[in-house]
């Protein structure tokens, strides 16, 4: 098993992936059947039956041909890709291109959606789409796990009695909807931190692209959050759990974390972790290496 994946375990939810700004982003919910992005397609999602692409930019889409190909090759049931409908005919094409070159075609299921729009990876289990804000359209996904509960009004009734209800005609049961995970992708701050399914997802996976005080124009321009950005959206937010993500190598992750903390009470930091400083996916508990701790020369 790979050890370049890094693990963690959220409000019962298990998320593992691996982040950094430019390179790869991908974040699996392997219990939920899920993964955001895709990356570079590491080994351990090929299993997940559902990619939930925020936006075609190579570091978070790199990796689709190959899943699609490699799912076929061990003979798995062609996954499905859920994209910005305009990406549609682009990874279609692809498919195309790499039939032509692999010589054989690799099921692909390729489905477009738009913001607001629900679908369903299993009974009781919504990915519900919302625009982010990137410069280009992207979509972030809120997990939503749907439940029906029966109406108070009806709690002092027989059995009979509902089976009598239901009978006529009378709804006994409310739907009641928990968001799980709110997956944001690459994104500035905008109106989609106003949704309840996004404020009240147990767990928040949002990026931290720029820690240095002098870098908060290249977030601004580039669309990506500054950690100071952060400071100021995380302590409105009801989310049992923060998810950072999308570091740059220029930035080792003890200087992100310090330079939260120091803007930022103890009530949100005790919730917030980085992606890259969970337990590495098959290393000993209590290895865990800064993957961010080496600036880049570029």
């Amino acid at each position: 098993m790979a050890e370049r994946l890094f693990e963690h375990r959220l409000s019962d939810i298990r998320l593992l992936g691996y982040s950094v700004a430019g390179e790869e982003t991908v974040i699996a919910a392997p219990e939920l059947n899920v993964c955001f992005d895709v990356g570079k397609c590491p080994a351990e999602i090929l299993a997940v039956d559902h990619i939930l692409l925020s936006h075609g930019h190579m570091d978070h889409a790199a990796g689709m041909a190959y899943y699609f190909s490699q799912r076929n090759f061990v003979g798995n049931a062609a996954g499905t890709l859920l994209c910005s409908a305009h990406l549609v005919e682009p990874f279609r094409d692809l498919m195309k291109v790499w039939a032509r070159i692999e010589r054989h075609p690799s099921p692909a299921k390729i489905v477009g959606v738009e913001p607001g729009q629900d679908f369903e990876i299993r009974k009781g289990l919504l990915a519900r789409t919302f625009a982010v804000n990137h410069g280009y359209p992207a979509l972030g996904f809120t997990l939503i796990d749907v439940r029906h509960k029966l109406r108070p009004e009806f709690a002092d009734r027989s059995g009979p009695q509902l089976v009598e209800l239901k009978k006529q005609g009378v709804e006994i049961q409310q739907r009641i909807e928990v968001p799980l995970v709110a997956f944001c992708g690459d994104t500035a701050e905008g109106n989609y931190l106003a949704l309840d399914h996004v404020r009240k997802a147990k767990v928040l996976i949002m990026e931290c692209t720029f820690i240095e005080e002098d870098h908060v124009r290249r977030a601004r321009e580039g669309y990506h959050m500054h950690v100071r950005d952060l400071a100021r959206i995380l302590p409105k937010m009801e989310n049992e759990w923060f998810l950072l993500t999308h570091l740059s190598r220029r930035t080792a992750m003890r200087d992100a974390r310090k330079a939260l903390a120091r803007l930022v009470d103890e009530s949100v930091m005790s919730r917030v972790r980085f992606l890259m400083e969970g337990q590495r996916v098959g290393s000993r508990p209590g290895v865990v290496k800064d993957e961010t701790s080496e600036p880049r020369t570029s």
